[in-house]
Formats: structure tokens, C-alpha cells, sequence
């Protein structure tokens, strides 16, 4: 069996739609899947970059994309009332449910919960109060029947967890979300999915001294004065 770490940040609808189709893609493979929340915003400003909802005529692609490819593959989104807005809220309230000996994880019910807070909730908007209050309570009743502690989404343990899991991302060469590392190997994005798979059946394009290797020792012509 293999580890797969999924990264995410509700934040973004890739990952949404990632997490939907992720049971689809790893079909017939011995996996274990390990929810990893991140601060996406922490990897944009470690890389210097911004995000896709910053750029106006990307930001404009971006939700008509996000919504042709859960058309064109059939899976439940909906556009939040306003878009990009703050996740911290949400990440800290899916790490306050994490497990003991696995601090840095959601579970699959849980991550299924922030996403869809945020991208099946007939436009709601993510960051209203109630609503929030609503998904802490029901999360706080999914921890007391599986016979867990609550940690305190606002104290000092789970801030300090969401700051490791985003480092331990950047150390791993993450750049965006979702992210999947399986074999020290990162793949990115909802359309990496198919790789993914190919990684796991051991296809040949992976083959040592192959495309993947050769992609990392291409030079650059020139590089732009940041």
C-alpha cells in the first residue's frame, strides 16, 4: 500500500473538485489517502506570487473553468457568494478534529465538510457567521461520537499545526493546491490526476532518465529581473 498526500486548501475549487474525483482516479490501487490542510496564501507569498483570483482576466477564467470541468465530468459545484475571501477559519476548524497520532490530518468526512461549506452551498457565503458556527457544531458532534477530543480551533496547537503543514509543504516543493505527493514525487492540480494513476500502475513514461527526469534539467534562456 501506498501514502498519498493530498494537500488542499478550501479555498480552492481545483481542490474541491480534486477531493470529488480522487476515489475515481485511484481505482483498483492500494492506497491511503492522508487530508493535509495547508494555507495556500502561505505558499503564494513564499514564492512571490499571486494568486489566480488576483489577476482580474485570470480571475475571470478561473470560476468559467472551475465550472466547465464539474460540468463536463459531472461533479456538484456551486460558486460561493464571494470569492477569494479568508480560509483560516475552515482550516482551523478541520484540524481541531485531527486525530492524536496524526495532528496535520483531516479525515475524509471532514475534508468533505469544508468543501462543501464553501463549493455546495447554493452560494452561500463562505465566511458568514452562523454558517460557520453551524459546520463547528456539527464537526464538534462528529469528534464526540467517534469518541475524540476537541482541540480549540483558535488556540495555540492547531495555529501552530497549520503553520507546520504549510512549511512541510513548501519543503516538499508545493506551489499551489491541490497538491498530491506520493514516492517524494508532487503532482498538481486537478488535471494531474491521470499521472497520478499512471505513477501507480507503473507506467513507463516514469522510467528513471525518462520525461519526468529529463523535464528538471531543461535550462532557461533568460530569467526576468523580479
Amino acid at each position: 500500500m501506498k501514502d498519498i498526500q493530498f494537500f488542499y486548501d478550501p479555498i480552492s475549487p481545483y481542490a474541491h473538485l480534486a477531493f470529488l474525483a480522487l476515489p475515481q482516479a485511484l481505482a483498483g490501487h492500494s492506497v491511503a489517502v492522508h487530508h493535509r490542510p495547508i494555507l495556500f496564501a502561505g505558499l503564494l507569498k513564499a514564492h512571490g506570487q499571486l494568486g489566480p483570483a488576483e489577476i482580474a482576466p485570470k480571475r475571470d477564467w478561473t470560476y468559467r473553468q472551475v465550472q466547465w470541468l464539474a460540468h463536463a465530468h459531472g461533479l456538484p459545484l456551486e460558486m460561493p457568494a464571494a470569492h477569494p475571501f479568508n480560509p483560516l477559519p475552515l482550516l482551523r476548524l478541520g484540524l481541531a478534529t485531527a486525530l492524536p497520532d496524526a495532528p496535520g490530518e483531516t479525515s475524509r468526512w471532514v475534508t468533505a465538510q469544508l468543501f462543501s461549506h464553501v463549493w455546495q452551498s447554493g452560494g452561500a457565503d463562505a465566511t458568514d457567521p452562523a454558517r460557520l458556527q453551524a459546520l463547528e457544531a456539527r464537526l464538534q458532534a462528529h469528534v464526540a461520537e467517534c469518541g475524540r477530543t476537541w482541540q480549540d480551533p483558535q488556540g495555540d496547537a492547531v495555529r501552530q499545526q497549520l503553520r507546520a503543514n504549510t512549511d512541510e509543504a513548501l519543503a516538499l516543493g508545493l506551489f499551489g493546491v491541490p497538491s498530491l505527493v506520493v514516492d517524494g514525487r508532487v503532482f498538481w492540480g486537478f488535471d494531474a490526476l491521470p499521472m497520478v494513476a499512471a505513477w501507480l500502475a507503473g507506467d513507463a513514461w516514469f522510467a528513471p532518465d525518462g520525461a519526468w527526469d529529463r523535464a528538471a534539467t531543461l535550462p532557461a534562456a533568460v530569467q526576468r529581473p523580479r
